[in-house]
């Protein structure tokens, strides 16, 4: 699942080698991929990609619109990855046999972005809104505060983990801090010694202090490993610099512990015992005692 890290490295990407380029034509093969009408996908036509940037987990891709097709209009291209989506660019256009294509954006220079997405659930989507109402897309709108660079300090952060909920839901929930999803959890809590059950209404002050910073740390980490390691053509897979998250059954990169997991019906937790959850190997998410 693309998180912060990945999104941010595409959008910089991306926007880079889009700064100025001009939409010859714009269309939707996915069905229900665009989740608005008006304006509609058309208004793309002749515009002007200014700028593409990260919120969250989310692309805003800023336009400037008009010309033949209407009257100049700042629009603003919201797009959602969900699980398996992808922001790409090619030097060509999509085969028509290309199935995992969800929304096209050809341009006047002949170069492809693509929305595409692996897998057959066909979630992710886009939304064109106009510039005046993108603060109130009801998605970006409900958002919490990012999580990488600016990560809220020690004592707002402990704020918004108040809730007596486990970390690794809370920490998830894009309402309570934006960027972060399952990968990046393992890998946060992980660095900062925490248990992936332990309630946000029990974290201590210091406890606080050492999640902002392992926050900011791995996250930025990341993004420098990127910054070395990705380019154009922006892969399918990007080589994700994790040392937790899937490699349950290796040795701790910081005690040499096993790693061990808790399995979800769709995904996987890992955490190491020794440093997390002082021993204690949660075998079944059901039948496990959750950890203060």
């Amino acid at each position: 699942m693309p998180e912060l890290p990945e999104v941010e490295i595409t959008a910089r990407l991306i926007g880079a080698a889009l700064s100025g380029a001009v939409i010859e034509s714009a269309r939707a093969p996915g069905i229900n991929a665009v989740k608005s009408f008006d304006p509609p996908l058309e208004a793309l036509a002749d515009a002007r990609i200014a700028a593409v940037r990260r919120r969250g987990k989310l692309f805003v891709i800023a336009l400037h619109a008009g010309g033949p097709a209407g009257p100049p209009a700042d629009l603003a291209l919201v797009v959602h990855l969900v699980s398996a989506g992808r922001l790409q660019l090619f030097d060509r256009p999509a085969a028509p046999r290309d199935r995992s294509s969800r929304v096209l954006l050809r341009l006047e220079d002949g170069r492809e972005l693509r929305l595409r997405e692996f897998g057959t659930r066909q979630q992710a989507w886009a939304k064109l809104v106009r510039t005046a109402e993108l603060e109130a897309e009801p998605t970006l709108a409900a958002l919490g505060p990012e999580a990488w660079p600016g990560t809220p300090d020690a004592e707002t952060l402990r704020g918004l983990l108040s809730e007596p909920r486990p970390l690794y839901t809370a920490l998830r929930d894009q309402r309570v801090i934006a960027g972060i999803g399952r990968s990046w959890v393992d890998e946060i809590l992980h660095a900062a010694g925490l248990s992936p059950f332990k309630r946000g209404c029990d974290l201590a002050a210091e406890e606080a202090r050492v999640l902002r910073e392992a926050i900011r740390e791995r996250l930025g980490q990341a993004i420098a490993h990127y910054e070395q390691e990705v380019s154009l053509p922006i892969p399918d897979k990007l080589p994700m610099p994790l040392c937790v998250h899937r490699h349950n059954g290796e040795p701790c990169p910081r005690c040499g512990a096993r790693i061990e997991a808790v399995f979800y019906e769709e995904h996987v937790m890992c955490y190491c015992p020794a440093c997390q959850t002082d021993g204690s190997v949660l075998k079944d998410r059901r039948l496990s005692r959750l950890l203060k």
